[in-house]
Order: C-alpha cells, then structure tokens, then sequence
C-alpha cells in the first residue's frame, strides 16, 4: 500500500469536548427537573447520579476510541460488529420480561436494577463496518461505473437486511428507522450515481407513502399484524394524527408534552417550574422540560449547539482526506441527525411517537454510551490527523 501521510501528533479536539459538556449539562438539569414532578421516580438524585455515571462511561469510551486510528478501527471493525449481533440474537433470547410486558419490544437486557438495550451499541459497530465495506469497494474500483455501483448496493444490502430484521424481531420499529437514515446517508456519500440512486429514492417515497396508507387504513393494519406489529404501535400513530381525540388514553402523553412546550413561551417558565403532567418525561419527551422551562429561546440554543457539533464534525473530515473516516463520519451524523429530529418532531407532534431518545440529553445509558462512542470516532480523526493515498489493499485487510 503506498501511503503519505502528515500528522499532527494527538490533538484533542476541544469544540466537541465543549459542545458535548454543555449538552450534558442541560441533560442532567432536565432529568432532575422531570424527575422531580415524576411521581414514579423514587430517588430523584439517584437518578441524576446514575446518569452521571454513564456520562464518566462515556467520557472512558471516547478515551480509549480516540486511541485507535483509521487503521485500528478499520482491522476491529468485523470483530465489534459480529460482536453486536451476536448481542442482538442473544437479546432476542433473553429479553427482560417486565419491560416486553410494558413496552411490547424485546430489545432490552436486564441484569437486577440495571438496563442494556444492544442495538444502541450497535450502531456505531454498525457505522464502521459498512464504512470499511464500501472503502474495500470503491479501492477496487476507483471508476464508479453501472457495474460496480449494482454490486456496491449488493454488499450495502448484504450486510444491512440482517441487522433490520433483527431489529424488526425486537419490536422496535424506531431503532429500525434509525439504522435506515444511517445507510441512507452512507450510500449517498459512497459515489453511487444518480442514475441508480434517483430511483432509489423514488422507491423510497412509493414504499413511505405504502408505508402510510398501511398504518392508518384497516386493511394495512390487517397486514402488518403478520408482520408483528403490535397494537401500540397503531395507537401511537392515532395519537399523532388526532392528538386532541383523545387526551386521557393513548394521546395523553404527545398532547401533555404539546401542552408544555405551548405553555413555555419565548422565555421559559424558569428552571424547575413545571405546570404540566407528561408521563415518562426524562427520557423520550425530555424535551418538553427545555421547551417548558426555556421556552423558545432555550430550545433555540439547544439546537445551535447541535448545529454547531454537526458542522464540526464536517470540519473534522474536511481536514482528514481519509475515505475511511469519511463514511465513518457520515454515519455519525445520520445517527444523531435522525435521533435529534425524531425526539423533537414526535415532542411537537411532527412525527408519531417512537421511543427515540434525544442525544446527550436522554435519561438512559445504552443510548448515550452508543452515541459517545459515535463522538469518539469522530475525535479520532483529529486526534490521528494523517492524510492517506491509498493504492492496493495491502495493510488494511
């Protein structure tokens, strides 16, 4: 393999570091805040503690990945994510049953007081190993033509199908959706022409609109009832499309978290100052205690600081020239662009309720470990600033 590269030994990449301190910081103020008018929690500072804890876990995890260069990551990439399905078969075997038993889903482990949802530490496993699936290809075939971008979205495929269908046994349709928007962005940034791409698109909005039409017509229910989908899922969709239809039952926590949001203004009604009752608030409707007690504002900053680690995460690769860390890259920003859309649309009835959590600032630790480790790939780039020109496979096998 010819190589040149140039680095810049070990530089930490402080606006990241910066912008996450300040996304944990509004996590734990608002999980104290939703805990604290939540009359399930028993110990509001255990809970805050425990989250504290998985933010340290977290911190540890980007350490030893910012260890690791392209080269590293790129040799581990098949072990970590045989690893991650092997968790999600075994998931799938042993499930905690009072969580299938509220939630219907069976994507949880649980081992006494403590919880582990795999699939959250399977997207980041996820992410680098297709990221090294389509570097392999487009080595091989510097010139993208009709041939090679058919076999290209071959492999994409191969290696996707799997890890959906399990996801699909889970009975978590949210995390499948998740996993999607990541090979949607990583395939668009492999070089697949348009020619093949566009239909694909194409294809993309004739199966949502189908998608639609089966989950809010009779008959389409019929159907996906074969398929698993339970009778929860249905009624989030109901909630969605009628969320004032009925505010006591399965609509009461989208309008409640509406309600919130709506009663906080352009200022916020100030920190820990809640009028409104929204079930389960500090993880999936999190949210609604900025909107609430920021208001407007408060959201608005909230986004920014998103904005901000999104575009610097573009930065980071601008600087790298490593197609490697390029679609690495990608798929981090997919994962949390969709996460954060997600959360924020089904909090203002944007979208129907599911059960995705809002990055960094989520009550829960499967999550935030998946997306730290998501940041800790893109601060390896910095932290291992080399510049690759790539010949043969030789080295990176």
């Amino acid at each position: 393999m010819a190589k040149r590269f140039n680095k810049k030994g070990g530089e930490i990449d402080w606006s990241i570091i910066f912008v996450i301190l300040m996304l944990a910081l509004i996590g734990l103020a608002s999980i104290y805040v939703a805990a604290s008018y939540d009359s399930n929690v028993v110990s509001v500072a255990r809970m805050v503690f425990m989250q504290t804890i998985w933010y340290i876990l977290g911190i540890i995890a980007v350490i030893i990945i910012m260890q690791f260069d392209s080269e590293r990551l790129w040799r581990i990439a098949p072990f970590v994510f045989w690893g991650g399905v092997a968790l999600m078969v075994l998931v799938l075997i042993f499930y905690s049953r009072p969580y299938f038993v509220e939630t219907g889903g069976k994507s949880w482990f649980q081992i006494g007081p403590l919880t582990f949802q795999p699939s959250e530490i399977m997207k980041p496993a996820f992410i680098l190993m297709l990221s090294r699936v389509i570097a392999v290809h487009n080595l091989a075939n510097e010139v993208h033509t009709w041939q090679s971008d058919k076999m290209l979205l071959g492999k994409i495929a191969l290696w996707t199908f799997p890890i959906l269908a399990l996801v699909l046994l889970q009975h978590d349709f949210g995390t499948m959706l998740v996993f999607v928007a990541i090979v949607f962005g990583m395939t668009l940034l492999s070089g697949i022409s348009w020619k093949i791409f566009g239909p694909l698109i194409v294809l993309a909005g004739i199966m949502g609109t189908t998608a639609i039409l089966l989950v809010t017509q009779t008959w389409g229910r019929r159907i996906l009832e074969n398929f698993g989908f339970e009778a929860y899922q249905f009624a989030r969709v109901d909630a969605w499309m009628n969320p004032q239809g009925d505010t006591t039952n399965t609509g009461y926590q989208l309008w409640q978290a509406m309600t919130a949001i709506g009663s906080g203004g352009i200022t916020g009604t100030g920190f820990n100052v809640s009028h409104v009752t929204v079930p389960v608030r500090e993880s999936d409707m999190v949210f609604s205690v900025i909107g609430e007690n920021f208001g407007f504002l408060g959201s608005l900053l909230l986004l920014m600081l998103y904005f901000y680690l999104i575009y610097h995460i573009f930065q980071v690769v601008n600087e790298t020239s490593n197609q490697f860390y390029a679609y690495i890259a990608s798929g981090v920003v997919m994962m949390l662009l969709f996460h954060i859309f997600e959360n924020i649309g089904m909090n203002i009835g944007l979208v129907p309720l599911t059960g995705i959590p809002l990055p960094f600032i989520s009550q829960g630790g499967s999550a935030l470990i998946g997306n730290m480790i998501g940041v800790g790939l893109v601060m390896s780039m910095r932290y291992h600033n080399r510049s690759y020109t790539l010949s043969t496979h030789e080295g990176f096998e």
